[in-house]
């Protein structure tokens, strides 16, 4: 449960480093590199942790694959609730076909 919980916060901060500066279209591109890039140090602080732990438990294709799903869960709060973009059916349906690599990157076979 740590890894998820890891990955969940990296992502929260790797997908305001890499959108979140889209509301800030006025600024400039070289400040919001660098303020990018800050976040992005925050974020490598949870993510290599949560690949170093988690690999004791997934392979790394698993964590892979978690951290896939987890960028997509997150990506879709933060684009309705902080960019306010509509989530539209046909993203919603390319997202049930990756969470569906989910069945045959975990399943025994």
């Amino acid at each position: 449960m740590t890894t998820i919980i890891l990955l969940t916060i990296s992502n929260i901060f790797m997908t305001f480093a890499w959108y979140g500066h889209l509301r800030f279209k006025d600024k400039a591109l070289w400040l919001v590199i660098l303020v990018s890039w800050g976040i992005a140090f925050v974020e490598y602080c949870f993510m290599v942790p949560a690949n170093r732990w988690g690999s004791s438990q997934f392979t790394t294709g698993q964590l892979k694959m978690i951290q896939e799903v987890i960028t997509l869960l997150v990506f879709c709060v933060f684009s309705v609730l902080y960019l306010k973009e509509e989530l539209k059916w046909n993203y919603i349906v390319g997202f049930l076909f990756i969470l569906a690599a989910v069945f045959f990157v975990f399943k025994k076979w």
